[in-house]
């Protein structure tokens, strides 16, 4: 059985690399290397695998899932500027897959472990990055 709790939260970010040139940071990154940072609205779907409680009928009551993301995620990122205001980022660029991976760093580390997790981020409608752990 699987559930999933979606979340939403709104970061901005400039992908670069302090160790690469201006001219091979626009080549690569383009218009998310913007020195003045560029801004999303990010769908987070929080997803949890196991085999379902018999006395509660729960997999996991979907209250303690929204409030590890509220306060894991979303408090944590949420109107922040990741290279500057998150200490996650300071050494790792924050591209949406790298994101991801802490977004599920994070959560696992609260979440009990008989439960599988993976999780799936929308940067925008069209790129959508999704992590398990492998």
């Amino acid at each position: 059985m699987r559930v999933c709790r979606r979340a939403t939260f709104n970061a901005a970010h400039r992908l670069y690399r302090a160790d690469w040139s201006e001219e091979k940071n626009d080549a690569v990154f383009g218009k998310c290397n913007n020195p003045n940072y560029h801004g999303h609205n990010y769908t987070l779907e929080v997803w949890v695998e196991g085999e379902i409680d018999r006395e509660t009928g729960y997999l996991i009551d979907l209250k303690i899932l929204k409030e590890l993301i509220a306060n894991e995620i979303q408090e944590r990122f949420d109107h922040r500027n990741l290279n500057l205001d998150c200490k996650e980022f300071a050494n790792l660029n924050p591209t949406a897959e790298n994101i991801a991976i802490v977004i599920w760093g994070l959560i696992r580390e609260k979440l009990d472990k008989r439960y599988a997790l993976s999780v799936k981020l929308w940067e925008t409608q069209n790129n959508i990055i999704e992590y398990d752990g492998k």
